[in-house]
C-alpha cells in the first residue's frame, strides 16, 4: 500500500516535546493517482519569516499542519532532539501544551510555509 511520510511534533505525558515519523496511508484513485482519508481542518494560513528566524522555545498555537515551501529549517525538541526539514516537507505540529520546540532557518533566505489548522 502507498503511504505519505509526515513528522509528527508532539508533547508527552512529562510535557516533553518529542518527535514521531507517521505513514498516512494512501489508496488508489484510478488516475488522479493515491489519496488519503479527507480530513477536517480549521483555518488556513500563508507565512514567510526573515532569514535570521530563529525562535526560542515556543508551543504550537493549535495542533496543525505546516507545509514547508522552500527553505530549511531545524527543530530542537525539549529533551535536546534535533531534526532539519526541506522544502516539500509536511509536519504535524501538535505540541500545544508542555515545554514546546526551537525553530530556525537553516539557510540565509527568507523562507515560506503553509500552517493548516486541524479540527
Amino acid at each position: 500500500m502507498e503511504s505519505f511520510g509526515i513528522t509528527r511534533i508532539f508533547s508527552d505525558k512529562n510535557g516533553d516535546t518529542q518527535f514521531e515519523d507517521v505513514r498516512i496511508p494512501l489508496q488508489e484513485s484510478g488516475t488522479i493517482g493515491f489519496l488519503s482519508e479527507a480530513q477536517k481542518v480549521g483555518t488556513i494560513a500563508f507565512r514567510k519569516v526573515a532569514e535570521s528566524y530563529d525562535y526560542d522555545f515556543h508551543n504550537a498555537q493549535a495542533r496543525q499542519y505546516i507545509v514547508l515551501l522552500d527553505g530549511s529549517i531545524e527543530i530542537e525538541t525539549s529533551l535536546g532532539d534535533k531534526r532539519i526539514f526541506k522544502s516539500g516537507e509536511v509536519l504535524l505540529v501538535e505540541d500545544v501544551s508542555g515545554k514546546g520546540h526551537k525553530t530556525k532557518n537553516i539557510l540565509p533566505q527568507i523562507r515560506s510555509s503553509i500552517f493548516i489548522t486541524l479540527e
